[in-house]
C-alpha cells in the first residue's frame, strides 16, 4: 500500500461494513409462521440493491417496487447500504433531518436515509440545524475508527468519513487504546540515515516517505517523517540560513527568466521564502515575469505613472478601462504603490464653503458632489459633520425638483459665487 492510496476518493463512505452483534437468545421449537405479503423477497431485494447503486431516490425505488416510500427506507437501513448521493434532497429528507437530527446519532440517520455522514452535515448546516451536544459514538462509528488507524488513513480523512470533529476522534481513539499505523516506534539506524540522506537532496517528506516505502520501509506520513528529521537535528525551509550557492542559483533564475518552481523543489524552499531572499538581494521586480502567476499584461513604468496622475481624479472604473485592466488590479496596483485614493483627501476650506452655499440655496447633493469630484455619500456625510444635513426639515430651501439633465451645471466657482458674506460656517 503505497501513501497515495490513503487519499480516500469521494465515494468512499465507510472502510468496513460493520454488523451489529445480537444477543443470544433462548432456542425454542420451530414452528411455521404465516407468510406476510409485505416480506421482502430475494428478488426485490436484488433490485433495491440494483437501483440504489444507480443512485436512484428512494422515491423512485418505492415507485419501482410498488412499495411504501417508508418501507423501502426501513430496508435500505437494515441492509446498511450508504452512498454519497448526487441526488436533490427532498422533502420528506428535510423533514426527517430536523425531527431526528438533534437526537438520533449521525451515522444511524446518514444510514436510514440511505446518504453519507458528510452529507447529512452539509445538509444540516444548510437548513439551520445544530446538535446540543456529541452522541455517543456507535458501533459503526468505532469499526470505522479502528480500521483506518489500522490502515493508517490520515485521522482528518477518518473525521470527515464518520463526521465527527478531529480532536473528538483522537480522544476516542485513545479511550479505545488505538494507535496510528503511521506512528509506529520501530524507527531503526537504517531507516533515520536513509531519511537523512534523502531529505539533504531537498525533497518533500511526502516524496521521502513514498521512497522510504519502496524501499521496503514501514509506511510513514509526512508529520511524522518531519518530526522525526527535527528530532534527528535537521531542519528546513524557517530559520534555515540560505547559503552562497542558493543565491547564485536564485540571481541566475531572474537573470535569465527562468521559472522559480523548480527552485522550490529543489531547494526545499517555500515561495515566502524564496520571495523574501529575493527582496533581500534586491532582485524583487526584476523577473521578467515578475507578475509570477498573475494574467494580464504587466505593468509598465508608463501604466503607473498614468495610475499615479489619474487615481482619486477621475473614477477609477475609467481608468481602468483606459489602461485595458480589471477593476481589481487597478485597486491592488494602487494599494501596492501606496496611493490614497480622493475621495480619503481632507475637505478645504472652499469645499466648506461651497457645501454652505449649497445647502442654503437649495442646490443637490449629488450636483455638489459631480461639482467637487467626490461620491454622494462621501459629501453628505463630511456635510452633517459640519452642521449641513442635507435632509434636514429646517433647511432654507429644499432641493431641486427637476430633472438633473435640465438644470444647468454646477461647479466649485458657481457654488463659491453664492458665498453670502455673513453667514459663518458651523462649527
Amino acid at each position: 500500500m503505497t501513501q497515495n492510496s490513503f487519499d480516500l476518493d469521494a465515494d468512499i463512505v465507510e472502510l468496513t461494513p460493520f454488523v451489529p452483534e445480537t444477543e443470544a437468545v433462548p432456542t425454542a421449537p420451530l414452528v411455521e409462521l404465516a407468510f406476510r405479503t409485505d416480506a421482502w423477497l430475494p428478488d426485490e431485494t436484488s433490485r433495491l440493491r440494483a437501483a440504489f447503486a444507480d443512485d436512484r431516490t428512494i422515491d423512485e425505488i418505492a415507485t419501482m417496487l410498488g412499495r411504501p416510500r417508508a418501507g423501502v427506507a426501513t430496508r435500505i437501513h437494515d441492509l446498511g447500504l450508504r452512498r454519497n448521493s448526487r441526488r436533490s434532497w427532498s422533502d420528506w429528507d428535510d423533514e426527517e433531518m430536523a425531527r431526528c437530527y438533534a437526537h438520533v446519532p449521525t451515522a444511524t440517520l446518514a444510514a436510514r436515509l440511505g446518504r453519507g455522514v458528510s452529507a447529512l452535515y452539509a445538509r444540516a448546516r444548510l437548513l439551520g440545524l445544530s446538535e446540543p451536544g456529541s452522541p455517543p459514538y456507535s458501533g459503526w462509528e468505532d469499526a470505522q475508527l479502528r480500521a483506518g488507524y489500522e490502515k493508517g488513513v490520515p485521522v482528518a480523512q477518518i473525521s470527515s468519513l464518520i463526521g465527527r470533529p478531529l480532536s473528538g476522534v483522537i480522544a476516542r481513539a485513545s479511550v479505545l487504546g488505538l494507535r496510528h499505523a503511521c506512528q509506529p516506534d520501530d524507527w531503526s539506524d537504517a531507516e533515520m540515515t536513509r531519511a537523512l540522506n534523502l531529505a539533504t537532496t531537498g525533497a518533500r517528506y511526502m516524496a521521502i516517505a513514498r521512497m522510504l516505502a519502496h524501499e521496503g520501509f514501514p509506511e510513514r506520513n509526512s508529520r511524522s517523517l518531519g518530526q522525526r528529521l527535527r528530532m534527528l537535528g535537521y531542519g528546513r525551509g524557517w530559520g534555515r540560513a540560505w547559503i552562497a550557492e542558493e543565491d547564485d542559483l536564485l540571481r541566475h533564475a531572474y537573470a535569465t527568466g527562468a521559472s522559480l518552481t523548480p527552485l522550490r523543489e529543489r531547494l526545499g524552499r517555500s515561495s515566502h521564502s524564496i520571495r523574501w531572499r529575493a527582496e533581500a538581494l534586491k532582485l524583487r521586480g526584476t523577473h521578467v515575469r515578475r507578475d509570477g502567476f498573475r494574467q494580464g499584461p504587466v505593468w509598465t513604468a508608463e501604466d503607473e505613472a498614468r495610475l499615479r496622475a489619474d487615481y482619486g481624479k477621475i473614477p477609477t472604473r475609467e481608468i481602468a478601462e483606459a489602461l485595458g485592466r480589471g477593476l481589481r488590479a487597478v485597486l491592488y496596483r494602487a494599494n501596492h504603490l501606496g496611493l490614497v485614493h480622493g475621495f480619503m483627501r481632507p475637505f478645504s476650506s472652499d469645499e466648506d464653503r461651497a457645501i454652505q452655499n449649497a445647502w442654503l440655496h437649495g442646490v443637490s447633493m449629488v450636483d455638489v458632489a459631480e461639482a467637487l469630484g467626490r461620491d454622494p455619500a462621501v459629501i453628505g456625510k463630511h456635510a452633517a459633520r459640519i452642521g449641513y444635513r442635507f435632509n434636514d426639515p429646517a433647511r432654507p430651501s429644499r432641493g431641486p425638483r427637476t430633472r438633473r439633465a435640465s438644470r444647468a451645471p454646477v461647479t466649485l466657482d458657481s457654488l463659491l459665487a453664492l458665498d453670502p458674506p455673513d453667514l459663518p460656517i458651523a462649527a
